[in-house]
């Protein structure tokens, strides 16, 4: 009988111990959080407006926009430009769909930084408009900011504006080809200031996008999308970080390989019925700093994802 429990326990502890090494680590990432209403969203990116509510933008035609009052429950807010964008319309080939914008507020306006292209094609834009209220139509063009061609080895797509402790202001952006970039701009209008092009994260032509940067502490907060997207239930987009004491890098991830040699930590990943979590937008509430992101369901549907984010006591950022 004895001899029998023991067994018995010696093929418990061996089961589970298989199971346990088989299992992935993304098993471990959590749900995104509870959210209803409009959700359906690619490339979110989220700010708190001055009254406490929030303002999302997104791809979509004429850039989509969506409002919540809580976090929780979100509804359609109509486009930025309900009239079209025809300055951009020769670098989507006559589209209105409008991609990955970053929308920030800074000094009494909200300002959006948008792209416009072709799926796959390096002949791409980015652009700025500023609203004082961040209403559908209440946006003013301000202009090209930077702008990629077919014969140059970067992508101008995927903006973010980054304020540094100088209050410099910098944008990040940039998809596969030789990956990440950075520009200065003035903060008096937004546009570029110079004509310096940094390198900042790269994989050697590999699936690499959505940059966004954070200060937190005495570090600079690169997080990235590796992988890919828009495959709907296939997608495998995944979000990864590395961080710097400076604005500019070099950026280095948990093990210390610069992320312009293909570096990153992976936070989160695909798990269970969660697909391609990605490009990713960190913003700051009165609960802690928040990962906003889109994934796709099972049908291949995008949707919004939400959780907040921690660090560890080395001070590298966890999604729970």
């Amino acid at each position: 009988m004895v001899v029998a429990l023991r067994k018995a326990v010696l093929v418990l502890v061996t089961a589970l111990s298989v199971t346990t090494a088989m299992a992935s680590p993304a098993s471990a990432y959590p749900w995104p959080g509870r959210v209803t209403g409009d959700i359906g969203v690619h490339d979110p990116s989220v700010v708190k407006r001055p009254d406490g509510s929030y303002l999302v933008a997104h791809t979509g035609d004429n850039i989509a926009l969506k409002t919540s009052t809580d976090r929780i429950a979100f509804r359609n807010a109509g486009s930025a430009f309900p009239g079209g964008t025809p300055w951009a319309t020769g670098y989507t080939g006559g589209s209105r769909n409008l991609w990955a914008p970053d929308v920030s507020y800074r000094n009494g306006l909200y300002w959006l930084y948008y792209s416009a292209s072709t799926f796959g094609a390096n002949t791409s834009a980015i652009f700025l408009a500023t609203s004082p209220s961040g209403g559908s139509g209440t946006w003013t063009h301000r202009g090209l900011v930077v702008e990629s061609r077919s014969s140059d080895d970067f992508n101008a797509i995927d903006p973010d504006l980054v304020v540094d402790a100088q209050g410099r202001w910098w944008l990040s952006f940039g998809s596969f080809w030789s990956g990440i970039k950075m520009i200065a701009l003035n903060p008096s209008t937004g546009l570029r200031s110079d004509s310096v092009i940094r390198s900042i994260a790269g994989r050697g032509g590999g699936p690499i996008e959505a940059p966004n940067i954070v200060k937190r502490g005495s570090y600079y907060y690169l997080f990235v999308s590796f992988d890919y997207c828009c495959r709907g239930a296939s997608s495998t987009y995944r979000v990864m970080v590395g961080r710097s004491t400076s604005v500019t890098g070099p950026f280095y991830d948990r093990n210390g390989t610069p992320m312009t040699s293909g570096g990153g930590t992976e936070i989160l990943a695909g798990h269970d019925t969660i697909h391609g979590p990605g490009h990713q937008d960190v913003f700051t509430d009165v609960d802690g700093d928040i990962l906003v992101y889109h994934y796709y369901a099972d049908n291949g549907a995008p949707l919004l994802g939400i959780n907040l984010l921690g660090y560890d006591s080395a001070g590298w950022p966890y999604v729970h």
